[in-house]
Parts: structure tokens; C-alpha cells; sequence
């Protein structure tokens, strides 16, 4: 499956992911997807989202219900 094309689009990560930026992700919205990298390897793979599936990540992230180890 293609998804929309990420090489352009603005990333932003969290105010609260510290000054060191370990263990940071980065999120964009592109069209109608919201998509997920890792901070330390911007050209690795994104996860991208319907805008009900990323809710449904964001809410188990903040609930504890994804093993993040």
C-alpha cells in the first residue's frame, strides 16, 4: 500500500520531549492521515494514521495500553 508522500511536510514533536531528544517521536498531518516517526531516524518509516486510528493511538499510548519498552 502507497501512503501520501512525507519528504516535504512539516514535523513537529512535543515541547515536553526534552533538550538531550531521546525517545522522541515527531507527528505531521498530510491530507487526510496523520503520520508517526522516529526523531532520531527521520528518512526510517512513518506510521500513518486515519484520523480515527490516531486517536485511537494517542488514547491507548496515554492509557498505558501499549507495551512502549
Amino acid at each position: 500500500m502507497t501512503g501520501p508522500s512525507l519528504s516535504h511536510t512539516k514535523w513537529r514533536k512535543s515541547s515536553r520531549s526534552g533538550a538531550n531528544n531521546a525517545h522522541c517521536v515527531e507527528i505531521t498531518a498530510v491530507a487526510d492521515v496523520a503520520a508517526v516517526r522516529d526523531s532520531k531516524n527521520p528518512s526510517g518509516p512513518a506510521l500513518v494514521f486515519v484520523p480515527s486510528a490516531f486517536t485511537a493511538f494517542v488514547d491507548a499510548v496515554k492509557t498505558g495500553q501499549l507495551d512502549l519498552s
